[in-house]
């Protein structure tokens, strides 16, 4: 199952991201993909009034960000549970330090019972871990800037191939 999802979620990363690969090459021959990506990228006033058939208000970035939000907590969450049961009880007092290393799955402080998990496979937890915190960081900051800080005038719109894209 992991190794099927991980292909469907490479395959669609490539998927979304080659046809931007193309448009950057710069070649007359290519220049209906560079068209063609450019013009699901328009947005506010680089949106040309008669292309509004297709559109959603600009004001609607906020969905990226919320649903960012909810997707990397969930993610941060089961990572964090997923590190908590595969590490054993730690035995000694609580200290701060060693909390935190059990919970990223890197603690070497253990009763006599062995880890089942490699050192390797715990150091990938805890970069996980450390990873979905930075991005869970990086997206609380854009949904407040979405919210408190960006002012998008009623007239602004994209595409909503674009606004489909982002919120995938």
């Amino acid at each position: 199952m992991e190794l099927g999802l991980v292909t469907l979620l490479r395959a669609a990363w490539v998927a979304a991201t080659l046809p931007i690969v193309i448009a950057l090459i710069p070649s007359s021959k290519l220049r209906f993909s560079q068209q063609f990506v450019l013009g699901f990228a328009k947005r506010g006033k680089t949106m040309q009034s008669s292309s509004n058939k297709f559109s959603v208000p600009q004001k609607l970035f906020i969905h990226f960000y919320i649903l960012a939000f909810v997707w990397t907590t969930l993610l941060l969450a089961a990572t964090w549970l997923y590190a908590y049961t595969t590490t054993p009880k730690i035995s000694e007092p609580l200290l701060f330090s060693s909390i935190a290393s059990h919970l990223t799955g890197g603690s070497r402080i253990f009763s006599l019972q062995r880890s089942h998990t490699s050192k390797e496979h715990r150091s990938r937890i805890a970069v996980s871990i450390f990873l979905l915190l930075l991005m869970e960081a990086q997206v609380l900051r854009r949904l407040y800037e979405s919210i408190y800080v960006f002012k998008y005038s009623p007239s602004a719109r994209m595409h909503i191939v674009g606004y489909l894209t982002g919120v995938l």
